[in-house]
């Protein structure tokens, strides 16, 4: 059987979905998916088009072309429930710095319907698990990076969504807070969510299930991080990365 019959039916997915600016084609006829309980890289140098998709699975963009679809709902004809299955931390932060955290998350999850004592309860097993229970009242500009971080993706995990996007999550982190962050959402696998993580970091794909490398608004290779590294004819993943991009001659990102 092959890994595409075995999988389960995709979480999210996305089909023949193309996006131009003007005469600059960011995205051209992308096509991918990933199923409940798997983590899907998306590796690709800055430029690749990986913005340009998160833009279009959030709805901050229509696509010109193709089909993008979560739990089923199709994110042109029934936005509201395709975005309600999708939780997302973006490459920007976008917390409010002078609340406090369990503000920032109380907000969110009144933005989603959650209030009261089902709110209070969920933004406390949040925080409990990612360790910041103590930081609960402290106000959001007094935490660490990767501490903010964390209370985004506790944001992002409020509402219980189905699929988690993770949109170069680790940007301006130090190596240990970068290593936390990886192995939170690596965890939520065996909570059946389907985590798609978009990243230009090779390190940050290699634990995935899936690789799926983007370059130029196109897709170049999409396997397990062995079979890619296999057909490359290379030793690593960064060094099938690098020659497939064309960028044989740059230092490893």
């Amino acid at each position: 059987m092959s890994d595409a019959a075995a999988r389960p039916a995709p979480m999210l997915e996305v089909r023949e979905v193309s996006k131009s600016y003007g005469r600059r084609e960011a995205l051209c006829g992308v096509s991918l998916s990933v199923a409940a309980g798997e983590f899907v890289a998306l590796l690709g140098p800055n430029g690749a088009g990986k913005s340009t998709l998160f833009q279009l699975l959030t709805g901050l963009f229509n696509a010109d072309a193709g089909v993008l679809e979560v739990c089923g709902h199709d994110m042109r004809s029934n936005p509201v429930r395709a975005l309600g299955r999708i939780g997302v931390v973006f490459q920007q932060m976008t917390l409010d710095l002078d609340l406090s955290v369990e503000a920032n998350l109380r907000f969110h999850a009144r933005l989603h319907g959650i209030a009261g004592r089902d709110g209070g309860e969920r933004i406390a097993d949040a925080l409990a698990r990612l360790g910041l229970s103590e930081r609960a009242r402290d106000k959001v500009r007094t935490l660490s990076g990767g501490n903010r971080r964390k209370v985004e993706l506790a944001r992002a995990l409020i509402h219980r969504p189905s699929v988690l996007l993770m949109d170069e999550p680790t940007v301006g982190l130090d190596p240990a807070s970068r290593r936390h962050l990886l192995d939170e959402v690596l965890a939520l696998r065996a909570r059946g969510v389907a985590v798609l993580w978009a990243s230009h970091l090779v390190d940050e794909a290699e634990e995935a299930d899936r690789v799926i490398v983007l370059h130029q608004g196109r897709i170049l290779a999409a396997d397990r991080p062995r079979q890619l590294v296999s057909a490359s004819g290379r030793d690593t993943l960064a060094e099938a990365f690098l020659g497939m991009t064309g960028r044989d001659d740059a230092q490893p990102a």
